[in-house]
């Protein structure tokens, strides 16, 4: 349902939620609230929060949208989530008003069914199409080639541009150092990166893989990706415009 600018939908998966080694809420009736357009925010039913964990701040958030939020203290273990869950117990929504919400950040764990979900709630309308290709894929750097494949994998993914996923052994990857940094999707796992040496200059992080991807993302396993919104992608010899986006 949609009220005014709220989504707001029943979801058919088992959602569970984990802090300091106690499941604090595990539901089978979940709720997928769009607080921000881009993906939904989980809502578990009271019933399916184990409340005597959680004990109210005296203090509230407002939304225009939901009303003014109780907010929560999380106990789990031996630890405290100060703030860390909320409910709208007088929104002018309804639907809201029996359901408990938690940051995502506070929370040490969350799973869709029995499968853990990274950095926020699955979109169901997020569509993830990884396909291979003979397209012939050329990447430059500062007018170097650093990568030539025509069995490149394309992954398109709702909202975002196509991402070509290339074999090593087509990557120079003599010009490529690794580096610490990780990043979490939710619909394709940790990503690894590395940054390029080229011409005397380091381009960091422009490189990533997935050496482990969820298993729905298992094709890209081990294939190396740039991001064309800072490097230079020729497909079939014709330069493609740099995308805009967050990560340019």
């Amino acid at each position: 349902m949609a009220r005014g600018k709220l989504r707001i939908e029943d979801g058919a998966k088992r959602i569970r939620t984990v802090f300091d080694g106690e499941v604090i809420a595990d539901t089978i009736r979940p709720r997928l609230v769009w607080e921000i357009p881009y993906f939904p925010t989980y809502y578990f039913h009271r019933d399916d929060v184990r409340m005597e964990l959680l004990s109210a701040t005296g203090t509230t958030k407002r939304s225009p949208s939901r009303g003014d939020a109780v907010l929560y203290d999380v106990k789990g273990g031996t630890g405290l989530a100060e703030s860390a869950a909320y409910s709208h117990t007088d929104s002018p929504v309804e639907e809201l008003r029996d359901y408990v919400a938690f940051n995502w950040s506070s929370m040490d764990h969350w799973f869709e069914e029995d499968v853990e979900v990274h950095i926020h709630a699955r979109d169901p309308y997020t569509r993830v199409d990884i396909l291979p290709s003979s397209r012939h894929i050329r990447v430059e750097i500062d007018g170097v080639e650093v990568a030539n494949s025509t069995r490149a994998t394309l992954l398109f993914e709702t909202g975002l541009p196509t991402r070509y996923y290339l074999p090593k052994i087509d990557v120079r990857l003599d010009l490529m150092t690794p580096t610490d940094t990780v990043t979490q999707c939710p619909y394709k796992g940790d990503a690894g990166y590395w940054s390029v040496e080229v011409n005397g200059k380091v381009y960091t992080d422009h490189v990533w893989s997935y050496r482990h991807p969820v298993h729905e993302s298992s094709s890209i396993a081990g294939l190396v990706a740039f991001y064309d919104e800072k490097v230079d992608v020729f497909v079939d010899g014709v330069k493609q415009d740099r995308p805009k986006t967050k990560f340019g």
